[in-house]
């Protein structure tokens, strides 16, 4: 029964349909918001919730009945997400005072996608490896606004927008120029106090905005090659293995034909 189980488990229909069935219940969550469809259809998007929420579970049983030993299946970080998804969505807590929490936690149903589709989880793992480059990055760029925001506090306290008043407002309009909403029109408000006031934002987008963002993509992207590369290692392992395994077959057989 386990050997059907895990059958299922890896199949790609399988896969697909549980894919299917978490893109569609993410559109029935949004047309949901819409007070109309809350009035016209709210039978029907109860029973589609409740089918759906008979699915994850049924779902969640046949991977967890797949393992020989079912302490395994918690073993798996994305398993544990998943069951604690599953578990928390499924308790009976709409008609109590908890009804909002659980429609919210019905929201992270959505987040299932990713556990669903290999493909996402790859993507999430290499993201979770390339954490410790990205908070150095973080702490740096975290240093590069401090120093920005103590000295445009004091060159451009008189500006009339008041965007640097203070040591926090200041950080706020790094953030805003970060994201170049506007920040030319901070600019060139500064440079009406100070002609060369372009060298302070100009220096600070080029470090920032170009180089250290520059800097996360570079991490991202060598976490990835690392990634792709142990896979690579893997495969040729995995060959080795079987090339080896051949030949130990073909002496095998030449020896019993002598």
């Amino acid at each position: 029964m386990v050997k059907v189980f895990h059958k299922i488990s890896n199949s790609r229909w399988f896969s697909n349909l549980t894919v299917t069935i978490i893109i569609l219940y993410a559109f029935i969550l949004g047309f949901k918001t819409l007070e109309e469809a809350e009035n016209q259809y709210g039978n029907l998007i109860f029973y589609i919730d409740y089918l759906v929420t008979i699915y994850f579970v049924i779902e969640i049983s046949i991977r967890f009945f797949a393992y020989e030993r079912k302490r395994d299946f918690f073993k798996s970080g994305w398993n544990i997400f998943d069951f604690v998804i599953v578990f928390i969505t499924t308790v009976p807590i709409e008609q109590t005072d908890f009804a909002a929490i659980a429609r919210v936690m019905r929201v992270f149903r959505v987040l299932r996608l990713i556990t669903a589709r290999p493909e996402l989880k790859k993507i999430i793992d290499m993201l979770i490896k390339a954490i410790p480059s990205i908070v150095d990055i973080v702490l740096l760029m975290f240093i590069i606004f401090y120093i920005y925001a103590i000295i445009g506090s004091f060159i451009f306290a008189d500006l009339k927008s008041g965007l640097f008043d203070n040591f926090l407002t200041a950080m706020l309009t790094l953030f805003r120029i970060l994201t170049f909403e506007d920040w030319t029109d901070v600019m060139y408000e500064a440079m009406e106090l100070h002609h060369l006031s372009w060298i302070y934002f100009i220096s600070f987008v080029i470090i920032t905005a170009f180089v250290l963002f520059n800097l996360f993509i570079a991490v991202i992207i060598d976490e990835m090659q690392n990634m792709n590369k142990k896979d690579d290692d893997e495969v040729s392992k995995l060959r080795n293995e079987i090339a080896e395994l051949k030949s130990i077959n073909e002496k095998i057989l030449k020896e019993l034909q002598k």
